[in-house]
């Protein structure tokens, strides 16, 4: 269950964020969606879910710590995991990334006391992130229809295998968890703190998925513009920007869903459209 909860905070919100760097800001039409009346309602599941048990860690996680202490935790799981990129980015064929990760996840974990710091940003070691749904990808295995699953979130048929693989074979967190038994299930405290620790920083995003039109849509396609984005290492190719955008759709009218936009801001109530973002760390 805490692997469960853990994706559901990591792909979801935080990819409302990406989205909105990468350019999308409302969701389009999409003919890649078969399954989205049954979707639809996981998502208000999920939703529903996060409102009653997620969030609300996440929000007294804030309040008793600092940014600094949350950055260090952040940083603490983006290096701890890094063996799955390592072992992705083998499995791509691309030996040169697997061996710069190699060496961030090891200058993190001895100058970096344990990964709690970053000194391989410092000595300019980039920070790369790819999985088994990646993997697949590059190995010309197509998507597949776009699913939106409980507890775990947004996904598709391919990206779905990196939950077990990924979960299984790679991921030191769910290793420890497997291989540790204690009385009271403190073997799962490192897989419940990094959920509370993505969900944390996902708080931030959170008036920006309140002010889309419809939220459903949008992150089904935030999800879809991010994997792009991570497949082709943040450039993808023109032809598939166009067709993830709906430039090949002729029935893709981006004047009306901008009118539809305009006509839902205007219903809302002014005292929502004044609220101040969240402050960021």
């Amino acid at each position: 269950m805490p692997s469960a909860f853990r994706s559901l905070a990591m792909r979801s919100l935080p990819l409302v964020a990406v989205a909105l760097l990468a350019g999308c800001s409302i969701a389009k039409p999409r003919t890649d969606d078969p399954y989205e009346h049954m979707n639809r309602k996981v998502y208000a599941f999920n939703n529903d879910l996060d409102k009653a048990i997620i969030r609300p860690v996440a929000v007294g996680y804030r309040k008793v710590t600092n940014p600094t202490i949350r950055r260090c935790m952040a940083d603490f799981f983006t290096n701890i995991r890094m063996p799955i990129t390592v072992a992705n980015d083998l499995l791509q064929a691309r030996p040169k990334q697997a061996l710069q990760g190699s060496s961030r996840f090891l200058v993190n974990l001895t100058l970096g006391i344990g990964g709690f710091f970053d000194p391989a940003s410092q000595l300019g070691i980039p920070l790369d992130d790819t999985d088994f749904g990646v993997t697949l990808a590059r190995w010309g295995v197509p998507d597949g229809p776009y699913l939106m699953l409980p507890f775990f979130g947004p996904t598709t048929a391919r990206d779905f295998w990196q939950v077990p693989v990924d979960g299984y074979f790679f991921d030191p967190i769910s290793y420890f968890s497997r291989n540790n038994h204690y009385e009271y299930g403190q073997q799962y405290l490192p897989e419940l703190m990094y959920l509370v620790t993505i969900r944390s920083s996902a708080i931030d995003a959170e008036s920006f998925l309140n002010s889309a039109y419809d939220p459903y849509a949008f992150i089904r396609d935030a999800y879809r513009q991010q994997r792009i984005y991570k497949i082709y290492d943040g450039n993808p190719p023109e032809d598939v920007i166009e067709q993830l955008q709906g430039l090949h759709d002729k029935s893709f009218d981006p004047d009306e869903l901008l009118d539809e936009q305009q006509k839902w801001e205007n219903k809302q109530p002014q005292a929502s459209k004044d609220q101040p973002a969240p402050k960021k760390d």
